[in-house]
């Protein structure tokens, strides 16, 4: 069974059949649950010498502020379940901080969301944040969908 256990939350439905996930897998209370929400950075545009676009201190703040609810909630969720849930907020890109977290806590397992309501052509030519992170990280990883036709 899997001791320590990364599970990916935006808040999204996707996000939430992971959690929903990890409660199924019924991890018993020596497990460690990893819980990350990663506020990933607002790009700075550049158009030839000018900058177009340079968040303000206050939406960066915001953002954070708004993922922090969101990862409370699904701490709540894991914790309501008897799980030991340790809660990270972080900031960057999902996959690099993903793969950071699972080398510094020894995860064994990362459960993350998909969704199959995008469009096949638009996963193809975009990827896949799933298929990314099967490349970058060295354990295994569970992917939750909902199994309800559409």
């Amino acid at each position: 069974m899997y001791q320590r256990i990364l599970v990916a939350y935006n808040g999204t439905p996707e996000s939430r059949l992971a959690l929903q996930e990890c409660i199924r897998l019924s991890p018993g209370p020596a497990a460690q649950i990893h819980l990350l929400a990663v506020v990933t950075p607002v790009p700075i545009v550049l158009a030839g010498e000018f900058v177009a676009a340079v968040p303000t201190m206050d939406e960066e703040q915001a953002e954070r502020d708004a993922m922090a609810q969101v990862l409370e909630t699904g701490r709540r969720m894991l914790a309501d379940a008897g799980l030991s849930v340790t809660p990270h907020l972080e900031v960057g890109e999902p996959v690099t901080v993903i793969g950071e977290l699972v080398n510094r806590a020894g995860i064994e397992l990362v459960i993350v969301g998909h969704s199959r309501h995008k469009p096949f052509a638009m996963r193809w030519w975009r990827g896949s944040m799933d298929a990314v992170l099967v490349e970058k990280i060295r354990c295994s990883v569970l992917v939750a969908a909902d199994p309800k036709p559409q």
